[in-house]
């Protein structure tokens, strides 16, 4: 019995330097991301944090918009647009959030630069890897951890910032776990985009393994022209023809982050980055061959057929996911739109159910959770109804909530007692706002003897 083939353990993947749209728009996508990630927990609304998740009072603060645990259907929303728009855009145009926008992807980026920055170029790297170790080695690698390290740290302080409030992070405030998030978040940022890198990709990312169930023939993918570019060789550089092919030059596969050759057809290592195609572009610009010999195209094109000048809307998994994502937003939008100013519990107080007042009425306790949804103070007045001369214990009393804020005020509901037999009975509390005059009606039952 023969025994299995043992493959050798790939290098460590230093991809050259590229330049070209795709670059720019790699670029462009990085610096956006990173802006958005770093800036937003330092920006103030109304004289508080923005963004603020406060997960310790479960209240969200969204540039004024305040959501409580009340609200978890616009979470839910919010991730199923998300699914279904990377389905819709997948299935569109590939994996143009992998190649662009994934977290992975840009921060292993990030990581790149600063090692290009420290080490040299992809050769120079290369080479100082096989080096043996030295004084100049060790103060290089050491250079570029040490300042991978200090970024991932920068991440996983940022990161708890949207949690606990940036300014006073800032200032080093911080508890025994804020210390653990920053450094578990900066932790496996170094590790990830840092160490592992593209074997994220290709061994961890569960996306690489499903994305070819959402292509289709008409789906925009990055892809080498077979029919212009075979046979390979040096003689296309020399060719006649106006429209030459590939000349096995090998660049698309050096500028590959994952270190596949596109040339061999999709794969699934392939992350949608088009480096290789500004890299094909550039040489064929030099053979003053058009270019295009690999470029974003659909199997349907590459097959001969009519080429369009788009991604084809007209298919039913476009239309499906096109439908649920208008019909969802535009419902999570409205309800958020039309949502009440502000949100009311109302808690019974179990430890006695029925109580007589000095005047001879029944009365129970309540508590009523008053929460402030809005950025403005407001004003509430309480009153109930739903038993003949039911009332307050004080009536017209005005209960007053900070903004964002929540107030639990006790309150007495008293009624006659031939107006309220054994047993318990439906009610409802009216907490109507003095500023807006908006009403909200809560239901809960009062018991009688």
């Amino acid at each position: 019995m023969s025994k299995p083939e043992i493959k050798p353990i790939p290098i460590k993947i230093h991809p050259r330097l590229t330049s070209g749209r795709f670059n720019n728009v790699r670029v462009g996508m990085v610096v956006l991301t990173q802006l958005a990630f770093f800036c937003m927990p330092w920006l103030q609304w109304n004289g508080r944090q923005a963004v603020h998740f406060n997960l310790a009072e479960h209240h969200f603060l969204i540039f004024g918009i305040s959501l409580w645990p009340q609200d978890f259907i616009y979470l839910a929303a919010l991730l199923v647009v998300s699914a279904l728009g990377l389905f819709l855009w997948t299935t569109l145009a590939g994996r143009l959030w992998c190649g662009y926008s994934c977290p992975q992807t840009v921060y292993t980026q990030i990581m790149i630069w600063i090692e290009r920055a420290i080490q040299g170029d992809h050769n120079a790297r290369r080479k100082l890897d096989a080096s043996p170790m030295s004084v100049g080695k060790f103060a290089k690698k050491g250079a570029t951890q040490a300042i991978m390290a200090a970024f991932s740290l920068w991440t996983g302080l940022t990161f708890v910032g949207y949690f606990t409030p940036m300014r006073e992070l800032a200032t080093l405030q911080m508890g025994p776990w804020d210390l653990f998030w920053t450094l578990f978040y900066g932790g496996f940022t170094w590790l990830m985009a840092g160490v592992l890198r593209e074997k994220v990709c290709l061994h961890m990312c569960p996306y690489a393994r499903f994305q070819g169930s959402m292509f289709d023939d008409h789906t925009l993918v990055i892809s080498y022209d077979a029919k212009r570019g075979e046979p390979r060789g040096k003689t296309q550089a020399k060719s006649d023809a106006q429209t030459k092919g590939c000349i096995d030059c090998g660049i698309c596969v050096q500028v590959c982050p994952t270190g596949i050759d596109i040339r061999n057809g999709l794969q699934y290592e392939c992350i949608g980055c088009a480096a290789c195609i500004d890299a094909c572009d550039q040489v064929m610009d030099k053979l003053k061959s058009p270019r295009g010999l690999i470029r974003y195209t659909s199997a349907e094109a590459l097959q001969g057929k009519p080429a369009k000048s788009g991604p084809s809307f007209h298919r039913p998994r476009i239309v499906i996911y096109s439908c649920l994502l208008a019909g969802i937003i535009t419902l999570s939008t409205t309800a958020l739109v039309l949502k009440k100013p502000f949100k009311v519990d109302v808690l019974r107080d179990r430890a006695s159910l029925v109580e007589q007042s000095d005047d001879g009425l029944l009365q129970n306790r309540y508590s009523l959770r008053v929460i402030n949804t809005t950025e403005q103070a407001q004003r509430y007045v309480v009153t109930v109804e739903g038993l003949p001369g039911i009332r307050m214990e004080k009536p017209g009393q005005v209960i007053e909530v900070n903004p964002a804020q929540t107030e639990t005020v006790p309150v007495r509901v008293q009624v006659e007692p031939e107006s309220a037999p054994r047993g318990s009975h439906r009610i409802h509390f009216v907490i109507r706002s003095l500023n807006d005059d908006v009403s909200i009606r809560e239901k809960s039952s009062f018991i009688g003897e």
